[in-house]
Formats: C-alpha cells, structure tokens, sequence
C-alpha cells in the first residue's frame, strides 16, 4: 500500500485494506466507493474510491468517519494461466512487452492498471486476436518509454533475433509512445529481419472507450503476418478507428502529446495503410519483402553521444562541455538548412581535431540539410560538420550510437553516416511529404 502518515494511519484505524468496499461520512455527505491505492508521490491527507458509476474520486480525510461496508480482496488479475492452443494452420507471432499503455491489463472493477503480460491476459483482452495467429507472449521488461536505454534497445533486438531463429513468422512489440520511435530506429539498424518487426503502442489506455489498444494491436498482429519485412511502426492514421499506418521504423516520429493519430512519417509516406483488416501497401515504396534477407545482427553500439539543440545565445560551453566529458560523437539540432551561431565553429573544429563527428540536423524535422547554401554554413562543413540528410534528429542521434558502435574513426563514422542502412534518409526531398 502507497498511503502513508495520516492516510495510513486512518485506514488501519478504522481497519480497511486496498479493494474494501467502503462507506466515508462527511457532514452531511456520504460516499460509497472501493478503495483504491494511490501513487508513492501523491498528496498525504486523501482517500481514493471508485464510485459505482466507475469514475473515481479523491476524498479529504479531515473531519470525516468510515465504515466498511463489504471486504474485498486487494484488486488482481485472475486470468486462466492454461496454455493457449495452437492451430497449426495458423502463423506463430511473437508479442514481445517493453511496458507502455498497450500492453498492461486491466481489472475492470476497480479500473487499477497492472503490468502483468501473459498469452492468457492478452487473449482475454483481445480474443479476436485468435481470429488471426498463434501467440508466444513475453514481458521483456515493464517501463515507462522515457526511461527507455540503451542497453534495453540491444536486449530487444537479441530477444527478437532469437524468437525469429525459433521459427516466429513475424515480431510484435508493444511499447510506450513517447520513445517508441527512438527504439523503431535502433531495431532498424541493429536488425536484418527475413520476417515483419511492428513496433505498437497506445496513446489511450485500455480502460477508456477511446481507447486505440486494440485496433493497433490486431493491426500490428495482420502486419506482423504481411510481406514486409523492416521494422515498422503501426499506429492510428486518424482520430477515428477506421485505420492504422506503418511506418519505416526510421522515419517516424510522435508529432502529438495526446492524438491518437501522433505518429506520422516525416519526410515520406507511411509504408502501408491497414483498412478493414487488410493491407494496402503504398505503390510508391520499394521495400524489403519477406525471406529477402537473412537473418543479421549487430547490437554494437556506443552511449555517450549527444543531442543538443541550438537557439539564440547558445554559447560554445555547450559543445565544449560534451568534448571535456568525453563524449564520442554529437548531434546537433540546427536551424533552418542546417546552421548554428558562427560562436559553435571553432568548438565543432575541435571536435573533429579530437575524433569526435558532429552531426547536423534541423529543427524544421521536413526538409533537408544542405550547409552550401550560406556562407555560415560552408564554414560549417570546414569544421568537419556532417550532414544528416533529411533524418530526423532523433534518427541521426540513433545511427549515430550505432556508427559509432561500429568505429571510432571519424572517416568510418563520416562514411556510415552518409550511408542509407535502413532508409533513414530519402535520396531528394518531395513537398507531397510535407504535413498538412
């Protein structure tokens, strides 16, 4: 139990436990309600229920009674752990967990999320997903995307390397929005898949009737048993639940803190479009088709690389503090074409004097870099600065680990860099690309 001091106090006094049911007088006032637990950072003096009508709500300790009105058991998801049968007639998809809104469960009568991620929890969730596939469901591990490291990255792309050695025929992850596109790029440079990796998510969590989970996840599963086989991103393509996108795993990027439809492709055309449970690839691509490639991996990767923003009155400490740390490589978020205050220039060429490659990205995410332009930017390309194309900057950021995983050479890394591994950058730029 997370309530503490005065809370705590106030529910052994009156001998209540998490999942009673519970009667609070107040003045003149009552409510009836489950009690709930509460966050280890929330405010000390309140109660938590869950009303009958579903909603919950916080009630003041002060001045106030209890009463337990029926005992009930601390809230638990009791799924059947029995194996689910395999029809072999059926595709084997492997569902891998990282954590994320997607892929927790839920107990429906108290509303209380829980990371518990077994093939019995999934199917109870989404039965139709029997409809389609064979299921091997694994929890990785159960983290909030914004503690996503690097290392979780390599242990994903070994755990999907080995379900694919297994005889898997296509790869789901269920993640976190917020750096799910961090992770579809690093999968898209550590892995040579011969079978689909989609990469899902859910920006509404399954509790919720706008909840995405669900489509997302069956859409995933239809796109996992497809003919594509790149790591991709399958999200909501509008507000509506009428149809999701894939994505190239390094040409996405969340574009939106709460829409359903926040992932886009920048600088591209999302791969396919998945309407009423079909795919429907886009003319235009030329992807990597099932069994074209042999399985490769290479998990080779550094971490001590940065990504620093440039604005007005950004002064040179910034990139000499990374040099002084010893950071291998830097990627820098520019203005416009790809520019930055001519105060950087003598710190970007002593970085390149000390083997360290920067990188140069824009904060404009559409469009590409091309320093030729001014003269500030030629003196750029003087100082040893790299061109990231037209990648994002958290694409760039993550090819630049992988590079420099690879080799600490300038010339090596300069020559990666400028090498389309796994279409993060597009050969000339088209304005149909543009978001409206």
């Amino acid at each position: 139990m997370t309530y503490k001091e005065n809370s705590e106090k106030y529910i052994e006094n009156y001998n209540l436990s998490i999942g009673d049911t519970i009667k609070v007088h107040k003045e003149d006032i009552s409510y009836t309600g489950i009690l709930l637990d509460r966050p280890e950072d929330a405010e000390d003096g309140f109660l938590v229920l869950k009303l009958s009508s579903g909603y919950n709500i916080g009630v003041a300790i002060d001045n106030t009674t209890a009463e337990l009105v029926e005992k009930g058991d601390k809230p638990k998801i009791g799924y059947d752990e029995s194996e689910i049968p395999k029809d072999p007639s059926k595709e084997n998809i492997s569902v891998i967990s990282t954590g994320g809104t997607v892929s927790s469960v839920i107990d429906y009568r108290t509303g209380a999320v829980y990371p518990k991620f077994t093939a019995s929890d999934l199917v109870k969730a989404n039965p139709e997903l029997l409809d389609y596939a064979n299921y091997n469901v694994k929890a990785l591990y159960n983290i909030f995307s914004e503690d996503m490291k690097h290392e979780y990255w390599v242990k994903a792309a070994e755990e999907i390397a080995n379900d694919i050695s297994d005889g898997a025929d296509g790869i789901v992850i269920a993640h976190g929005t917020d750096t799910m596109h961090y992770t579809s790029a690093a999968l898209s440079f550590m892995l040579k898949t011969p079978v689909p990796v989609i990469i899902t998510g859910a920006q509404r969590s399954s509790d919720r009737p706008s909840s995405d989970a669900n489509i997302n996840l069956i859409d995933s599963v239809i796109a996992a048993k497809g003919d594509i086989a790149e790591v991709c991103v399958c999200m909501h393509g509008s507000l509506n639940d009428n149809f999701t996108y894939l994505h190239k795993g390094t040409k996405v990027r969340k574009m939106h803190t709460s829409r359903r439809d926040t992932f886009r492709s920048i600088n591209a055309q999302p791969i396919a479009k998945i309407e009423n449970k079909k795919i429907n690839i886009n003319p235009e691509y030329s992807y990597t088709k099932r069994g074209e490639n042999e399985l490769e991996v290479n998990t080779n990767i550094e971490e001590k690389v940065g990504l620093v923003k440039s604005f007005p009155g950004i002064s040179k400490d910034f990139i000499e503090y990374h040099i002084d740390k010893g950071y291998k490589g830097l990627v820098i978020e520019g203005t416009g074409l790809g520019h930055t205050p001519n105060e950087l220039i003598g710190s970007f060429k002593r970085a390149k004097d000390e083997n360290i490659p920067v990188i140069m990205t824009s904060q404009c995410l559409y469009g590409r870099i091309n320093m030729n332009v001014y003269s500030s930017g030629r003196e750029l390309i003087d100082a040893g600065v790299i061109s990231a194309q037209d990648m994002t900057p958290e694409t760039a950021y993550v090819k630049l680990c992988w590079a420099l995983g690879q080799s600490d050479d300038y010339n090596k890394v300069k020559e990666i860099m400028q090498t389309n591994i796994a279409g993060e950058f597009s050969v000339k730029s088209s304005i149909k690309n543009f978001l409206n």
